[in-house]
């Protein structure tokens, strides 16, 4: 990747980030949703979109639907701000990391007083032994 394809990367996610605090009035589309990556070709003529949604009952596939009606939009507003000869095909996908990372969490946090309480009963067992 070339460091101009990186820097329309950067800024095609921070513009389509302000688009959709800003302008984008799909009720889909007003939870905590942020764009966490792009992947454009060198080419830009397609663009890989990355979000991730937190909360909870949230629906994906109502939540992709719903880029997908504002993707012509995002694009249109895209091309003004832009100003390249080409403006990427848009093409939503969710981005899962951010869920993974919280359950790795939770989980090593699990573990974690797991442990704690494998120590605490060792050291039961020992005091009492004395």
């Amino acid at each position: 990747m070339t460091r101009r394809t990186e820097r329309l990367n950067q800024f095609i996610q921070n513009e389509i980030s302000d688009l959709l605090c800003k302008h984008v009035n799909d009720p889909r589309l007003n939870g905590l949703i942020s764009v966490t990556r792009v992947s454009a070709t060198t080419d830009m003529r397609n663009a890989k979109v990355f979000i991730s949604a937190l909360g909870e009952n949230i629906d994906k596939d109502e939540i992709l639907k719903g880029f997908a009606s504002a993707s012509g939009f995002l694009r249109r507003e895209l091309a003004h701000r832009l100003n390249t000869r080409v403006t990427p095909e848009l093409e939503f996908y969710f981005d899962d990391s951010i869920e993974r990372g919280v359950n790795l969490v939770n989980f090593i946090d699990q573990i974690a007083a797991a442990e704690n309480q494998a120590e605490k009963d060792v050291r039961k067992r020992h005091t009492k032994r004395k």
